[in-house]
Formats: C-alpha cells, structure tokens, sequence
C-alpha cells in the first residue's frame, strides 16, 4: 500500500509525456530546432535541438499521444512504429523562477519513448506549421546521427536521451532503399 502511496505522489509531480524517436531508412532520427522556452522547459545556447516531444491528454493512450505529437510538432503521418521502451523515462526542469505556467505545477516529465520508421517523402515534414490550438514549437529541422543527439539538447534532458539512444540502437541501421 505504501509503495502504490509513494508512486502515485511521484507520479503526479512529472507530467506524463512522450518522446519520439524518428528514424529516416539511413538510420538517422529527426530533431528540431527550440523557436524558445516553454516555462520550465528552457533552452541553452547551443542546445536548442531535441527529438519530438509532448503531454499525455486524460485518458489518453501513450501511443495514440505519440502519433498525434508527431503531427502536431513535424506534419508527419508516413511513418511505421518500431517500438518502444518499456519503463518510463523521467527528467526533473531546471530552475525555474518565471512567471506561472502550466508546467510550473510539475517537477520535471515522465515520458514513454516510441521508435518509428518515416515511410514518405521529405517534403511531408514541416515543423514550423500550426494544428489546431498547438502552436509551433521548432524553426528548422534535420537529420542526426542518433548518438550524437545527446550532445545537442539541454542538459537536463541529457541522460533520457542517452538511455534512447541506447535503447534504439538498433533502429539506428539503414535500410535497404524500397524505391
């Protein structure tokens, strides 16, 4: 009983979340350039990359949450799931003395991590374009080699991305090309 006590109060101090590793048939993932922070979640100079990312809805399904982050935050609906690492990744926000924002609330993020293939044409990516209420979070976008990426986003988003990069490694292969 005291252990379910301590989960659920642990749990409701990260806001439940998902990350999406997406891979290219060279093996390589999509990252995205920060436009800027959001409350909590801020950026440093020269760390202003990560892969797509995003809050859990009530009552939402993980998975259903990654596919609609995906379109969301990239435009992408040509892609195939992969997998998924089983436990959930957490990371607690840096310092955080700005005004109140819906994150302020929460220590940091609980995050399930999906792997998909993209299955279309380049042209389908956009990460700067507007669905429904969400705005854009990214200016630009690229292809990383996946153990590189950890290098490149904040640092207390470090040892999630190095546990993914870990993790999906062996997504990390290029494909023989279909066309």
């Amino acid at each position: 009983m005291m252990e379910r006590q301590v989960s659920s109060l642990l749990g409701s101090l990260y806001r439940p979340n998902v990350g999406i590793a997406l891979f290219n048939r060279r093996g390589q993932v999509l990252i995205a350039r920060r436009l800027g922070d959001d409350g909590p979640e801020t950026i440093a100079p020269g760390h202003e990359w990560q892969m797509p990312q995003g809050g859990i809805d009530a009552g939402e399904d993980p998975l259903t949450t990654a596919w609609r982050e995906l379109q969301e935050e990239t435009n992408v609906t040509s892609a195939m799931y992969l997998g998924e690492i089983e436990a959930w990744l957490t990371y607690d926000f840096a310092p955080y003395d700005g005004p109140p924002h819906r994150l302020s609330p929460f220590r940091g993020q609980r995050q399930k991590w999906f792997a998909m293939r993209f299955t279309g044409d380049e042209s389908e990516i956009d990460v700067t374009l507007t669905h429904g209420s969400a705005v854009p979070e990214f200016s630009e976008w690229r292809w990383q080699e996946l153990p590189e990426v950890p290098a490149l986003v904040v640092p207390f988003k470090r040892a999630v991305y190095e546990h993914v990069a870990e993790a999906f490694k062996p997504f990390a292969i290029s494909q023989p090309s279909s066309r």
